[in-house]
């Protein structure tokens, strides 16, 4: 979970993104290919547990992304709890070739709501676009699902990297929205009531419902998720 401590002001934000969807999708290579621009045409399915952690700056920010791949867990349907615990962000993808694996997409959807925060910003990615004459899933078709509910959306190509960057920074940009949004609150709030921050109280920032105005939770000490 991403905090904010009005004491130390810190400079760096990590973020923690979970990569789901069904086996051989493609997951590993659309990690590569953002985090070395690189990619495994013969690629196997992931052993242990990977990440790669990535920086990006945003609003002269400088931000780290840390992105999980499921290391071939989802095989066995085995992703546990641990896997999405404090993920603020995850891309949901794939194979437009392969109907199935879109079919599945509410499965990871509840899941990754199961074991995490309602408010993950998500994006689903459909991916290998690179493959058009195999196409099973139309883009209308994945825009629409997105749109039901409530994710970005984009079709990427870890063989080609068409859109591959712009699906992580969409995440991370939203997150970090979202981030400062609260930052900028709990700051008006101190104004309002300097007593409200002392004793190095850390605001917890969460994204409640949109409907609602996000509420700030102080605790005393430091915080976690």
């Amino acid at each position: 979970m991403a905090s904010y401590n009005e004491e130390e002001k810190t400079e760096d934000y990590l973020f923690k993104i979970v990569l789901i969807g069904d086996s051989a999708v493609g997951k590993s290579n659309l990690l590569a290919r953002f985090a070395r621009d690189e990619f495994y045409p013969n690629s196997k399915s992931t052993i242990g547990v990977e990440f790669q952690t990535q920086k990006m700056e945003i609003n002269g920010k400088e931000v780290k992304a840390q992105i999980w791949d499921t290391a071939g867990q989802e095989r066995f349907r085995a992703v546990t709890s641990a896997y999405y615990r404090g993920a603020v962000g995850a891309l949901l993808v794939y194979d437009i070739s392969r109907r199935q694996t879109f079919d599945s997409i509410g499965r990871w959807l509840n899941e990754l709501h199961t074991h995490s925060d309602m408010n993950v910003v998500t994006i689903l990615v459909g991916n290998k676009s690179d493959l058009k004459d195999a196409r099973e899933v139309p883009t209308t078709e994945g825009k629409a699902l997105a749109e039901a509910q409530g994710l970005f959306f984009m079709e990427t190509s870890a063989l080609d990297s068409s859109n591959v960057v712009a699906a992580f920074q969409t995440v991370v940009k939203e997150i970090y929205n979202i981030l400062s949004r609260k930052v900028m609150m709990s700051q008006e709030l101190n104004k309002q009531d300097p007593s409200w921050i002392e004793n190095g109280k850390t605001v917890v920032l969460q994204e409640g419902d949109k409907e609602k105005e996000a509420e700030a939770e102080t605790k005393k000490g430091c915080c976690s998720s």
